[in-house]
């Protein structure tokens, strides 16, 4: 078959439209809950040395998510194609933006995701079974490593072979995340009916009140905790109809992930104290014990591997189009666009998402690729909301199914949190975020020489 079919629909776009409402939905929420919620409020908890200062850099995040949510509910709606941010980028300031979104997805951000995923899912599957994947060793790599590597294989085999069986994955895990996130609520309720108070470490150290460079940090942190409320439009081509649709996963997806973080944390506090949360690497496991005993490890331990899975699934369903939209527009390797014949799915784009992921697991450590993604990923996010507005004034005659709600504040709110983000942590960690913004600008040279080998490019 050639690369050039099947027909395109009303909006250009060539892929079966299979992804229903459910589904959708089930793509912001897998991609979202992963291992984060289970480990990432210890780490804030060590970087911020106030209740008030935790609860509002959780409560932030939440909002954060929800304006990206709402600003990008707007553009998918308008714009249904397959490769979500680097379609929005195209259209609103060319293909040199679009093309280094697409670049730091290829070096940077997806490799790091699917890292980052990984990893930790193959981590806690060693620990389920009384092992120590680090300490074992397979050739060069550690035990866990080598398993992670195996799940992007077979993950990103699974979603070669059609976006159904993806969708059935993502959807199965997406309601086992949330039950075990509900099952840990439950479980901060009951202690704290109980009427037992917080645990408290006899080790635990009283920290100073966090300054903003310590909050702009731990940001970093509870950003990585929320990402995924963009994904469902990497997939938006694949989505029925997507003007009804999209802004309705974009919002519910969004905001059931922030009801179930909040409550969660509730319940984590209820049964571990602030000041003893640091000394937690996996706060929930140290929440199931208490309340219902040792068979409480294995059993947050279960949910990570499962939530962190689907995440993985989740990623792998929309990561890939990416290229899949550069190869269309002829800004990356044309056979990228190939769809499978017989199951309707970019496989050589999934293919190549599946080396790099194999790649980079093989390399880096978690907590490299959870800060190298959510640096290099913002600036686009950013980029993307401020289409928004430069849409909005270009071409006011495009059909918007879905106009943001509580424009222009929402996505403003959007752009100052990002600038806070972005430079924090540029003050704070100088070397690690300009090895993020060198990386995508050495995209500029290599999109020159690009455009030059290819010749005009199509409309």
């Amino acid at each position: 078959m050639s690369i050039d079919a099947p027909v395109a629909d009303r909006w250009g776009e060539r892929l079966p439209r299979k992804l229903g409402p459910w589904s959708a939905a089930a793509v912001v929420i897998g991609s979202t809950i992963g291992s984060g919620i289970f480990r990432t409020p210890a780490e804030v908890a060590g970087r911020l040395g106030s209740m008030s200062a935790f609860v509002a850099a959780w409560i932030a995040g939440a909002v954060v998510a929800l304006c990206g949510a709402l600003t990008y509910a707007e553009l998918s709606a308008m714009l249904p194609r397959t490769g979500g941010i680097y379609v929005y980028l195209r259209r609103a300031f060319g293909p040199m933006s679009a093309f280094l979104f697409g670049w730091a997805e290829l070096l940077v951000l997806r490799p790091a995701a699917y890292g980052a995923i990984a990893i930790t899912c193959a981590e806690y599957g060693w620990r389920l079974f009384g092992a120590d994947g680090e300490a074992a060793l397979v050739g060069p790599l550690s035990g866990a490593q080598f398993t992670a590597a195996v799940l992007i294989v077979v993950v990103g085999v699974v979603n070669v072979r059609g976006l159904e069986l993806g969708a059935i994955i993502q959807n199965t895990s997406t309601l086992l995340k949330v039950i075990a996130v509900l099952a840990l609520v439950g479980m901060g309720v009951s202690w704290w009916l109980g009427g037992n108070e917080p645990l408290a470490h006899a080790d635990a150290i009283t920290r100073p009140p966090a300054s903003v460079g310590a909050f702009g940090v731990a940001m970093v942190s509870v950003l990585w905790a929320y990402d995924g409320w963009s994904d469902v439009g990497f997939v938006s081509g694949e989505v029925k109809d997507p003007q009804r649709n999209l802004p309705r996963a974009f919002f519910r997806g969004t905001l059931a992930v922030a009801v179930l973080y909040l409550s969660v944390l509730a319940a984590y506090l209820a049964v571990v104290s602030l000041p003893a949360m640091p000394g937690s690497k996996l706060i929930a496991a140290d929440v199931a014990v208490q309340v219902i005993g040792a068979g409480g490890a294995s059993f947050v331990a279960a949910a990570v591997v499962v939530s962190t899975f689907g995440t993985l699934n989740g990623s792998m369903m929309t990561g890939p189009r990416v290229f899949y939209a550069m190869a269309e527009d002829g800004l990356f390797f044309r056979g990228l666009a190939r769809i499978e014949p017989r199951w309707g799915t970019p496989s050589r784009a999934i293919a190549l998402s599946i080396a790099l992921g194999v790649a980079f697991v093989s390399m880096r450590g978690f907590a490299e690729l959870t800060d190298q993604f959510v640096v290099g990923i913002w600036p686009f996010y950013a980029l993307g909301v401020l289409a928004v507005f430069v849409l909005r004034k270009r071409e006011p005659g495009l059909e918007r199914p879905y106009r943001t709600w509580g424009y222009p504040w929402v996505p403003g709110v959007f752009l100052v949190a990002t600038l806070f983000l972005l430079g924090t942590y540029a003050v704070i960690e100088p070397g690690k975020f300009w090895f993020c913004i060198g990386v995508i600008a050495a995209g500029v040279p290599v999109h020159l020489l690009w455009s030059r080998r290819r010749g005009p490019q199509r409309p």
